[in-house]
């Protein structure tokens, strides 16, 4: 099985893809279970519900243009809409890719926030 980012040599990639590569071997989303993935940047933190069976995006959400309160509760605010979205494509239960980083900080708040937003993991 091949990934987008199994063409780069494995001893260029960074610590957090090869977590990334490694714990992608045993999740896959789903159309009725899809894979809530979390990219995080210095700056902001972007989430997506993964169809992938099809390789599809089923609903997205981000942090950029979230101006209120500090990165974590702008995180937090981010899973809530992404469960709001969720629900409106009438998904309830995902699958959680943290992507490579630690469940820690932003990565925790915004799969806190995803729980608040009525999403099951």
């Amino acid at each position: 099985m091949f990934f987008a980012r199994s063409e780069k040599h494995h001893s260029s990639m960074t610590g957090r893809e090869k977590r990334h590569q490694r714990i992608r071997t045993k999740i896959r989303g789903t159309k009725k279970r899809p894979r809530l993935s979390v990219y995080r940047s210095l700056k902001y933190v972007y989430a997506q519900l993964i169809d992938d069976t099809k390789g599809h995006t089923i609903a997205s959400a981000t942090s950029f243009g979230l101006n209120k309160g500090s990165r974590i509760e702008q995180a937090e605010e981010c899973g809530k809409i992404l469960g709001k979205r969720a629900k409106k494509k009438h998904i309830e239960y995902v699958v959680f890719d943290r992507g490579g980083y630690k469940y820690h900080g932003r990565v925790k708040a915004l799969a806190e926030g995803a729980r608040k937003g009525k999403l099951k993991f």
